[in-house]
C-alpha cells in the first residue's frame, strides 16, 4: 500500500504565532503515528516560519521510538537543509527549488540547468544514510537524468492534478502523470507524490498512476483535522488510499 507521511509544517506555522508551545508539534507526530502514518514530513526554511531547527531535532529523536516509521526532511539543498541531514540522519531527503522567500513549493527541479550542482549534494546526503527524492514536474524525459544524476526517487509535484481534478482536464491530467510515473520507474527511480492532494482527490490520483510508494500531505490533511480531530483525519488518509490502492479500507 501506498504509504502516508504527514507533513507538520502547519502545525508549527500555528504554534509560532504564540509563545507557549501550543499547539505542540512532537504531540502531533505521536498522534498521527499511532493512529497509523507510516511518517512524518517537515520542511525547514531559513526564516523559520513554521518547522524551527529544534523540532527537527526533537521529532528525530521521537521517531527513535517508531523504528518503522520514516522521517523526511525536505527544503532546498542550498539554503542550508543538509545540515539537518548531516546531523539527524533521516530516512529520507526531498531535494526541492524552492526560493528563500517562496510561499510554498510550486515547481520541480530544471534539471538541464540544475543537475551539476545537484550530483554533489545528492551524494553528500547519501553518504549520510538518507534515500534521495527530487522533486519534480511530471515530465517524462526529466526522469532519467534524475537516476543519472543519483536521486533514488522522485516526487510528483502534484498541484496540477489538483487543479484539475474534477474538471474536463481531470483525464489527460492523470494520464500525464502515469506517463512521469512509469518513465522513472523504468529508469530506476521509484515515485512519490505530493502537494495539494487531499481525501477528495487522492483516490484518483492512486488508482490512475501506477506504483506510488509514498504520498507527503500537510495543508488539506491539517485543514481536515480542524474539523474531525487529527487521529479520525489520518485514519481517513489512510482510507483513501486504500481505495486508490484498490484495497478495501
Amino acid at each position: 500500500m501506498t504509504k502516508l507521511s504527514v507533513n507538520l509544517n502547519k502545525i508549527a506555522l500555528i504554534r509560532n504565532t504564540r509563545t507557549n508551545g501550543i499547539p505542540s508539534v512532537i504531540r502531533a507526530a505521536k498522534i498521527a503515528l499511532d493512529s497509523g502514518a507510516h511518517g512524518i514530513t517537515v520542511h525547514p526554511r531559513p526564516d523559520a516560519r513554521h518547522i524551527r531547527a529544534d523540532d527537527v531535532r526533537e521529532l528525530a529523536s521521537l521517531l527513535k521510538a517508531w523504528p518503522q516509521a520514516e522521517l523526511n526532511i525536505e527544503g532546498n539543498p542550498f539554503h542550508g537543509l543538509l545540515q539537518f541531514v548531516r546531523e539527524v540522519r533521516p530516512r529520507q531527503c526531498t531535494l526541492v527549488p524552492d526560493e528563500a522567500g517562496a510561499f510554498t513549493s510550486d515547481h520541480g527541479w530544471d534539471l538541464v540547468k540544475d543537475a551539476d550542482r545537484l550530483r554533489p549534494v545528492i551524494a553528500e546526503a547519501k553518504s549520510y544514510g538518507a534515500r534521495v527524492s527530487l522533486f519534480m514536474d511530471a515530465v517524462p524525459e526529466s526522469m532519467r537524468l534524475a537516476r543519472e544524476i543519483g536521486a533514488d526517487r522522485v516526487e510528483m509535484y502534484t498541484e496540477p492534478y489538483a487543479l484539475a481534478f474534477g474538471t474536463s482536464l481531470q483525464k489527460d491530467s492523470l494520464s500525464s502523470f502515469a506517463a512521469a510515473a512509469l518513465a522513472a520507474q523504468n529508469a530506476g527511480l521509484a515515485v512519490n507524490a505530493g502537494h495539494d492532494l487531499n481525501c477528495d482527490n487522492l483516490p484518483a490520483f492512486l488508482a490512475g498512476v501506477p506504483n506510488v510508494l509514498e504520498v507527503s500531505i500537510g495543508h488539506a490533511l491539517i485543514a481536515d483535522a480542524l474539523e474531525f480531530g487529527l487521529s479520525t483525519t489520518v485514519r481517513q488518509y489512510l482510507a483513501a488510499i486504500a481505495k486508490g490502492n484498490g484495497s478495501p479500507s
